[in-house]
């Protein structure tokens, strides 16, 4: 049976665009789990104020937001990202 040129096109499309998506996801996981462990070597345990920071420093950039967990006090932190 041969699927028609549309047909195989859209398959192929779709494929693409799922592993774009899984892709950006695997990034997007990455960065956060490099935002909870220089956390929780900062700072110990992550409690909820510093979980609550993740989801605004996910919005930087790596080279923006590491700079700022290595140098902000945990107040600091807090303070810009609450």
């Amino acid at each position: 049976m041969r699927l028609s040129a549309t047909y195989e096109q859209k398959l192929s499309e779709a494929k693409q665009e799922g592993f774009r998506k899984g892709f950006q996801e695997g990034i997007q996981t990455e960065r956060r789990q490099v935002i909870e462990n220089i956390l929780q070597v900062r700072f110990g345990t992550l409690d909820a104020e510093l979980i609550a920071i993740i989801e605004p420093l996910l919005l930087l950039t790596p080279q923006e937001y590491i700079p700022l967990l290595l140098q902000l006090s945990r107040q600091e932190l807090l303070g810009r990202f609450r």
